[in-house]
């Protein structure tokens, strides 16, 4: 073998495991911002365990694989199974289905979600948040545990009214963050306020349909199951928009108010599973967006 073959071979062996290495990190990377966007989505909240108090692994409280009651006027529902697993989990969805479920509301044959999922929300996720949220899930642990049926009322028991619902409520377009004088920083807030974190989902007001009435997005929601949940805008003299960032950041973070009280209910669940594990660049830009609500 000659010097110049050599090297060539020794060239070509080198640019293959840079190569290898450049694949690696970029798929580290996806899958740390898959499960930055799992987290701040908050959909450990609803997909993760049917009791947040359980600590144990077992048969009823398995990561992603649902079953968790959601009480609403309509009756109850109960969060999917959202692990890989092909039959009673999402692992025979392909991506477009999955973007589908998450920005149109619709399951692969066709039929329309509940809004108790908030694809109204959802979607205006980016396409690259989409595709990192959907590639964590699909590594993780796949679960075999069977849906549960809801328990609704009628008529809200006709899955197929929701296609008139949809038709009447749900604006396919997507949340358009005004391009205004405001700062990266306020603009990265409002996506993670009104998209991943979803957060007028519980505090916006809804009509009898359960249609969010977003003349009054953010406005409080007076006829929660769970209690009133509090305006987030400066109508409420008695609520945050009274706090300093740093009050809210903290809030966020620990759950801890000025007055040294901690939250509870349903938001100390949000703040255990979804803002406390937010970088603090999101936590101030959350902040800088609430506090700029009137």
């Amino acid at each position: 073998m000659t010097n110049l073959s050599f090297h060539r071979i020794l060239g070509i062996v080198f640019l293959a495991i840079i190569a290898l290495m450049l694949n690696k990190e970029p798929q580290a990377t996806e899958s740390k911002r898959g499960q930055y966007i799992y987290n701040s989505s908050g959909c450990g909240g609803c997909h993760g365990i049917e009791d947040h108090t359980k600590t144990r692994v077992g048969a009823d409280n398995l990561p992603m694989a649902g079953g968790r009651p959601i009480k609403t006027p309509y009756g109850v529902f109960y969060s999917p199974n959202i692990t890989p697993d092909k039959v009673t989990g999402i692992g025979s969805w392909t991506f477009e289905e999955f973007r589908k479920s998450m920005t149109e509301g619709k399951a692969p044959d066709g039929m329309p979600y509940y809004p108790v999922f908030p694809y109204t929300s959802y979607k205006s996720m980016t396409e690259r948040d989409l595709r990192d949220l959907w590639n964590f899930i699909r590594a993780q642990p796949a679960y075999f545990k069977p849906n549960k049926q809801h328990e609704l009322d009628f008529p809200f028991s006709i899955r197929t009214l929701m296609y008139i619902w949809q038709f009447l409520f749900f604006e396919k377009q997507t949340t358009v963050i005004p391009d205004n004088l405001n700062p990266a920083e306020w603009k990265r807030g409002a996506y993670l306020v009104q998209v991943l974190g979803h957060c007028g989902e519980c505090h916006t007001p809804r009509n009898i349909f359960g249609a969010m009435n977003l003349k009054m997005e953010l406005s409080g929601n007076p006829h929660d199951l769970n209690g009133k949940i509090p305006d987030l805008t400066s109508k409420n003299s008695q609520g945050i928009f009274l706090w300093s960032k740093q009050d809210i950041k903290e809030y966020l973070s620990s759950g801890m108010t000025p007055e040294g009280d901690f939250a509870g209910g349903k938001m100390a669940e949000v703040i255990e599973n979804s803002t406390s594990k937010l970088s603090p660049a999101d936590v101030e830009a959350i902040a800088v967006y609430l506090k700029s609500l009137h």
